[in-house]
């Protein structure tokens, strides 16, 4: 089972973004390590393009990812000062006034940055904490200011024009850089962008950004074939039944490799060369079946992620998004970098 990662992809990708909001300056969030293909490799690779700023969602990824990056490259962490967190060579985004004084306490003169709520309602200081602490907050120099938005994939929704008016109400008058938008929000324009931008899934060659280059490809080795009978069934529960002689591959991956199960009977295929070989029956801890009577020869590897099947129309399958497939794919496969 291989899954190849082609850094070159990712680095174009985060060029293409960082072209999108030239007032501002582009970072790389790198958590879940770096959406499940590897940060240790991708950092690096994006800091090499010019990339300065990197976003992880917990100190512990932070920390591993500390010795990959040069001093001057920042690290973010999103979940803010923790207790019990090493933040050494890390700055936490401060999401409370209980964040806030625990980390001045422990931490002072110390980088850290500040998450603002505006509507999201997950994480960051609401407008009335904010308003009791931001003149000490202030005083004492954040790296940044930051909010989310909630739905910044949909450019028509009425709740990003609420958020980037609760921003600005919040944080005008602050001489701070500002950040508002991940990729999503690149995409709303220049309005949303301010002084740091903060793109993830597009980095990775999944939706929002459409123009985004393919990052992956999952590559998975068959194990065997067989004639199946018409009549008989091929997986747990025989929901399938071959109506005719077919040629079956069993493949080696599965549930336990982050390939949802929902993908079952669900159109999805796997592909040789561009020809579409069905999955048929269910997929299971380690195993697929793929309806391969199409092919002359069977190969000793289907693709899964491939061009004529990308991260997003098989989370279309799966009844998911492509943030869920990236970040599900487990730790069995060999990872190549290009």
């Amino acid at each position: 089972m291989t899954l190849h990662i082609d850094l070159q992809a990712i680095v174009a990708n985060w060029k293409a973004l960082a072209a999108k909001a030239p007032g501002a300056r582009t970072a790389a969030v790198v958590k879940a390590d770096a959406y499940g293909l590897g940060a240790a490799r991708v950092a690096p690779a994006l800091y090499a393009a010019g990339a300065r700023d990197f976003f992880v969602a917990l100190a512990s990824e932070g920390r591993a990812l500390r010795p990959h990056l040069p001093d001057d490259a920042c690290i973010n962490v999103l979940s803010g000062h923790m207790e019990g967190a090493d933040l050494t060579g890390l700055v936490p985004v401060l999401n409370s006034p209980e964040q806030f004084f625990r980390d001045r306490a422990m931490r002072p003169g110390r980088p850290f940055a500040i998450q603002l709520d505006t509507g999201m309602n997950r994480l960051g200081m609401e407008a009335g904490e904010w308003a009791a602490i931001r003149a000490e907050a202030l005083s004492a120099k954040p790296d940044f200011i930051m909010s989310h938005l909630a739905c910044a994939d949909e450019p028509d929704q009425p709740a990003n024009a609420m958020q980037l008016a609760a921003f600005r109400a919040m944080t005008d008058g602050c001489d701070v850089p500002r950040s508002l938008s991940a990729t999503g929000g690149i995409l709303l324009g220049p309005d949303y962008h301010f002084d740091l931008v903060r793109p993830g899934i597009g980095l990775y060659g999944a939706l929002p950004f459409a123009d985004a280059q393919p990052v992956v490809r999952l590559s998975l080795p068959v194990i065997q074939t067989r004639i199946v009978q018409p009549g008989e069934f091929v997986g747990y529960s025989a929901t399938w039944t071959a109506g005719g002689p077919r040629r079956i591959a069993t493949v080696a991956a599965g549930y336990a490799d982050g390939i949802l199960r929902s993908i079952s009977s669900s159109g999805a295929s796997l592909y040789a060369a561009g020809t579409a070989c069905p999955i048929v029956g269910r997929v299971s801890m380690d195993l697929i079946t793929v309806d391969v009577t199409g092919l002359a020869d069977v190969p000793g590897e289907l693709d899964l992620i491939c061009p004529e099947q990308p991260v997003d129309r098989l989370a279309d399958h799966a009844g998911t998004i492509g943030y869920e497939i990236l970040t599900s794919l487990g730790h069995r496969y060999d990872r190549t970098w290009r």
